[in-house]
């Protein structure tokens, strides 16, 4: 069993999720937290007696060892570590909803004190991208924002929501850092510097990130789950009735690799496999979990788990031992798993004792026998979905439809799916006056997101008191919430987004099928919906892309084949001019004949020719002035480098080249 190897009382109150360790001076690990009063307090029983107060920092009245630093506003985040080239060790960094304060604590100064206008909910401390220097980003109102340690401004860009969790990970494996950020839209968004890489859509608010290795992160949200991800892959979660307040990644069994550390609200730490999510450790405080970290606190050279809790109780753990590798929890937890596997062992052997007793039961089965659940063999669940429009009894809905094809009927159904219904469950259990083999479920999806559904239904026959349990899984698309039918007098949208990609109709038909409810037989990418949640219109149509390529195809094949016919033209002639002298008037006949054919078809060709080389001049028209709409955009010596660039770009037929030109004036990212 592993136990505590110290344990602080400090008489602080800790504020959940505003829990650090810095190396102030470079050496001694201290752990500062916020606490009340728009206080942050430093614990260091590592130099006692050797603090004069000064400037912000104060000494405790009820602690020796702890100094409190008054930032006189609310604090929402903080951290430590290392900001500048040139100081002694680390720096704390203080965020509240109008100010982020940098504070030398060795020295008792200010770094710098910067005003913030969008607030600081959430902050992480490290390098981002190709930026040469560390920053301390802060997220808040919808902005993410980075300072370098002069106070400049590095790093500014725009995010879904407001912004509840950061931390940094190289998600993309290519050695430099990405930003990950959690928001209150259930969003988790990946920024390689201002650009937006990927996001993943969770079904609550994205409350703890932390980092584990490589590209794999765990997260916690605001409805108790906790999980892991690698990269866009989620691993596994788990959901408690309990909220996560701090999740940590330590190896604390001494495998190598880290395990994800959750201290909860009712006090709880426990420590999970990155793998497969299987607890192996857990402890409890007395009140709630404020935060995790982990430091050589002892300065014995053995880094620990450090936990604290609201109250200022504060535990530390050391990783495992070789001889208590595997064996983490005490005797009474074991005791638990032994007594919830001899329930699940007498609950199989129950369903098989079921199983046994429908299999003695005969074709031709009684009343009586027909209560144990006995159903034809060809009975199956099938399901369907469709979307119904709102009413005045009811919102506009997907109706699930779950049908039998036989006289069995449906006695109850439980629908598992995430993000949809409140506690992610649903059941459906008809009156015995209304059993029948089909039911009808109302779904209403919040958001576009892709969700599936785990159905279970209850199926036996009319008398059973045994039932046979279905288990079938139904995705429901992301844009479910899209009616084909539209209304002929609904109004018709303003505004349009115009985009190029490199797919066949075909493709775009297909994307279709698998995003909306569409019936069978849609074959075009021209489609309009009407939106059940707002109720516009959204229309998608598609033209064919690349027409000035296309054009100079089409171009040089009709002159290939004019060519071809005029060579052919020309052994024709000289063919019926010798028929003609030698007196063959069959096969001079026959000879202009085919002349005429091939002059006619010839006079086609040059018409088809004529009018696609007006369409190439009208097209490389409209290139030419897109060219000369982006030079004007730039004055003097860039106008004239931006216009040559494309004309290189259009020589080379390289258009993505003439695209990044167009927007950035340099072919080069």
């Amino acid at each position: 069993m592993l136990v505590p190897i110290f344990t602080l009382k400090l008489n602080h109150k800790i504020n959940p999720r505003m829990v650090a360790i810095g190396k102030y001076d470079g050496i001694h690990p201290c752990l500062t937290a916020a606490t009340q009063a728009g206080k942050v307090f430093i614990h260091n029983p590592h130099t006692r007696g050797q603090r004069p107060a000064a400037h912000r920092l104060s000494q405790s009245t009820q602690d020796s060892d702890i100094s409190l630093l008054n930032i006189n506003q609310a604090v929402s985040c903080l951290t430590a570590g290392t900001l500048g080239p040139n100081t002694t060790g680390h720096t704390l960094l203080v965020g509240s909803q109008t100010n982020l304060l940098a504070y030398d604590v060795h020295d008792n100064t200010d770094i710098f004190y910067k005003e913030v206008t969008d607030g600081a909910n959430a902050i992480v401390l490290g390098k981002l991208g190709d930026i040469p220097n560390p920053l301390a980003i802060i997220g808040g109102n919808c902005a993410l924002q980075g300072f370098d340690f002069e106070g400049n401004d590095q790093f500014w860009t725009v995010t879904g929501d407001n912004v509840r969790s950061l931390v940094l990970c190289d998600f993309t494996a290519d050695g430099k850092n990405e930003l990950l950020v959690g928001s209150e839209d259930f969003d988790i968004r990946v920024f390689r510097e201002d650009e937006l890489v990927t996001e993943m859509a969770e079904n609550e608010t994205v409350t703890s990130l932390c980092h584990m290795h490589g590209s794999r992160f765990g997260y916690a949200l605001a409805n108790g789950t906790v999980g892991v991800y690698d990269r866009t892959a989620r691993y596994w979660r788990i959901k408690s009735k309990n909220h996560a307040m701090s999740i940590h990644a330590f190896d604390l069994n001494a495998d190598g690799v880290v395990e994800l550390i959750t201290g909860w609200s009712n006090g709880k730490i426990d420590a999970r496999s990155d793998r497969t999510g299987e607890v192996i450790f857990k402890d409890n405080f007395s009140s709630s979990v404020a935060g995790v970290v982990e430091g050589d606190y002892r300065m014995d050279g053995q880094i620990q788990l450090i936990c604290s809790s609201v109250e200022g109780e504060v535990r530390g753990y050391l990783p495992a031992s070789k001889e208590m590798k595997g064996n983490l929890m005490d005797a009474s937890v074991e005791q638990d798993l032994i007594r919830e596997l001899s329930q699940r062992k007498q609950n199989l052997i129950l369903e098989l004792r079921n199983y046994e007793e429908n299999a003695k039961a005969l074709p031709g089965v009684s009343e009586g026998e027909s209560k144990k659940g006995v159903i034809p063999a060809n009975t199956q669940l099938q399901t369907a979905l469709s979307v119904r429009r709102a009413t005045e009894s009811q919102r506009a809905h997907i109706e699930l439809n779950i049908s039998t094809p036989n006289e069995t009927i449906i006695r109850a159904v439980l629908i598992f799916a995430e993000g949809i219904f409140e506690g992610e469950s649903h059941v459906v259990h008809p009156s015995v006056q209304n059993l029948s083999g089909c039911v009808r479920v109302p779904i209403i999806p919040p958001k576009d997101i892709p969700v599936d559904l785990h159905i279970k239904a209850f199926v036996g026959g009319k008398t059973s008191t045994q039932f046979h349990v279905f288990e079938i899984t139904r995705q429901l698309p992301r844009f479910s919430m899209y009616d084909l039918n539209v209304d002929p007098s609904a109004t018709q949208p303003t505004g349009k987004v115009t985009f190029s990609i490199n797919d066949r109709p075909q493709r775009v038909v297909m994307w279709l099928n698998q995003n909306f409810l569409l019936p069978e037989g849609i074959d075009s990418p021209d489609i309009t919906f009407t939106t059940l949640r707002a109720g516009g219109l959204l229309k998608i149509n598609m033209q064919p892309s690349g027409e000035v390529d296309e054009f100079h195809s089409v171009h040089q094949k009709l002159t290939a084949a004019m060519a071809d016919h005029s060579n052919y033209i020309r052994n024709m002639l000289v063919q019926a001019e010798d028929a003609r002298l030698m007196g063959d008037w069959r096969n001079t006949k026959k000879r202009y004949i085919e002349l005429y054919d091939l002059n006619r078809d010839l006079i086609n060709e040059y018409k088809i020719r004529s009018n696609n080389h007006n369409a190439l001049l009208a097209r490389l028209k409209s290139v030419n002035q897109a060219i000369q709409r982006a030079g004007r955009l730039r004055v003097g010596k860039p106008k004239t480098q931006v216009i040559t660039a494309c004309r290189d770009a259009i020589k080379n037929n390289n258009i993505n080249a003439l695209f990044k030109i167009m927007r950035a004036g340099t072919a080069s990212s």
